[in-house]
């Protein structure tokens, strides 16, 4: 791998590689992280790693999420057909019980095309209700509060995880990252995701391009590509990197 010192690179090496993680992992000198120089891995002064996602995104030519074992990375829409065809065997998303969180977030996606995380939270109810503060001396109005709130409802499961799965299963992929803005026009703070769907970002006709092929078809062929193009990695991590 070159050294990364513009988005474009980041662009070139994903559409070259096919696979592209963002952070360090199990095989050596296979990420973003390690291939940049480490002044621009967070500066104040100028752009680095963080902030070209977006614009490399935007461009169309790979799909970004957390699709390498929980972690971030970019796959080139050449390989990424095929690693949508064998992941959502793995991940199938009508297993799940129409009630689980899995489906309720991904249906509220593609009912909207897209949302920002923020708004897949308060949509799906991960917005903590608000609760009345009581004076200590209504004591008993602070009972029947805290009655009212201790009573058993089912557990969600942290949405975190949900979401990190649905990506895993490549139902869901960032579209973009939004950021806010001061009175000066200028971004801050850390972008916020916008999720959709594979098929609403890049087409369904694209995304399912592979459908002809077998999972065990398509994970053949990731396997042979990501072998040849890591010789440094043993067979158990190029597993592990499929999936």
């Amino acid at each position: 791998m070159k050294e990364i010192n513009h988005c474009n690179d980041i662009e070139k090496l994903a559409a070259e590689m096919g696979f592209l993680p963002f952070f360090r992992n199990e095989i050596p000198g296979f990420s973003i992280e390690e291939h940049t120089p480490s002044e621009l891995w967070f500066s104040d002064e100028q752009e680095g790693p963080w902030e070209w996602k977006g614009p490399v995104l935007r461009e169309g030519n790979c799909a970004y999420g957390k699709l390498f074992q929980k972690k971030a990375g970019f796959v080139s829409m050449e390989w990424f057909p095929e690693l949508v065809n064998y992941r959502r065997s793995v991940y199938n998303l009508y297993d799940t019980p129409s009630e689980s969180m899995d489906r309720q977030i991904y249906e509220t996606v593609v009912e909207h095309e897209s949302l920002l995380s923020k708004e897949i939270k308060a949509l799906c109810g991960y917005k903590k209700p608000y609760k009345k503060r009581v004076c200590s001396l209504d004591s008993w109005e602070s009972k029947e509060v805290k009655a009212l709130y201790s009573r058993a409802k089912p557990k969600k499961e942290g949405y975190e995880t949900v979401v990190t799965r649905l990506q895993m299963g490549t139902w869901l992929v960032v579209a973009d990252f939004e950021y806010l803005y001061n009175k000066q026009g200028d971004p801050y703070g850390w972008g916020i995701a916008r999720y959709a769907t594979p098929e609403a970002l890049f087409g369904k006709e694209k995304i399912l391009s592979c459908s002809h092929h077998t999972p065990e078809e398509s994970k053949q062929r990731l396997t042979e590509h990501l072998t040849r193009l890591l010789p440094q990695a043993s067979p158990s991590r190029i597993e592990k990197m499929i999936g």
